[in-house]
């Protein structure tokens, strides 16, 4: 049996180009689908945030025809119910990488406010990549690679990376809106981006990292870590 820290967003919203807060969270399907995958094969997941707030779900994950039908809606919901670890996690500032046997990273649109500066999310990144163990890093967790960054430099530059891509945030009405996005600042940091098609399961592997495009891809990264641990 292995163990997992599960890095989630600890915000409830996202800051807009002109200031407006967007209510968002964490996307259910990047959660609950590698939760039931991983623990039905008998691992242990513990998840950690900044300060050790309590996730918050991002309700628009939970409409049905975000999560694909009103059932596959309420199958997320019960599996989010009840996983006790959502109620107790733990402080991101006290995570130790030395303590679990895989790290990953749901997405949703809170990554993109408060992990993408979080130096504790930007020391256990650099320590999983460096250490070899499986790191997966999801949809828009992506955004947490930018707090690796010291004076500019990214041990990530140079990885072939994939993460929720211009095209789609456009499709959801906030391209426009945002400061910026997952894949301008990911390019910009030197990272090997690449993309398939919208909202289709898409992965990219490169050495001990494990990328997926989207919340459809979720499902597909958790299927390679339960390969490799």
């Amino acid at each position: 049996m292995a163990k997992l820290l599960f890095v989630m967003t600890g915000t409830a919203y996202w800051t807009l180009k002109d200031g407006t807060r967007h209510a968002t969270g964490y996307w259910a399907e990047e959660f609950a689908a590698p939760y039931k995958a991983l623990t039905e094969a008998s691992h242990e997941i513990v998840v950690a945030t900044p300060r050790g707030v309590v996730p918050t779900v991002d309700m628009m994950s939970l409409r049905p025809e975000m999560a694909g039908s009103a059932q596959i809606a309420l199958e997320l919901e019960a599996i989010i119910r009840s996983a006790e670890v959502m109620r107790r996690p733990i402080q991101l500032a006290n995570a130790r990488l030395e303590d679990y046997d895989a790290v990953y990273f749901p997405g949703g649109h809170g990554p993109m406010e408060d992990l993408c500066v979080d130096a504790d999310a930007g020391r256990l990144l650099t320590a999983a990549l460096a250490s070899g163990k499986p790191l997966a890093v999801v949809c828009h967790a992506p955004a947490a690679m930018l707090s690796t960054r010291i004076h500019g430099r990214s041990p990530f530059t140079g990885y072939q990376v994939t993460a929720f891509t211009n095209e789609e945030e456009e499709a959801v009405g906030l391209l426009k809106r945002a400061r910026w996005t997952v894949e301008n600042e990911l390019v910009e940091m030197g990272v090997d981006f690449t993309k398939g098609e919208m909202w289709k399961p898409y992965t990219v592997v490169d050495r001990n990292l494990f990328t997926g495009q989207n919340p459809a891809s979720a499902s597909v990264l958790a299927e390679r870590l339960l390969k490799v641990l």
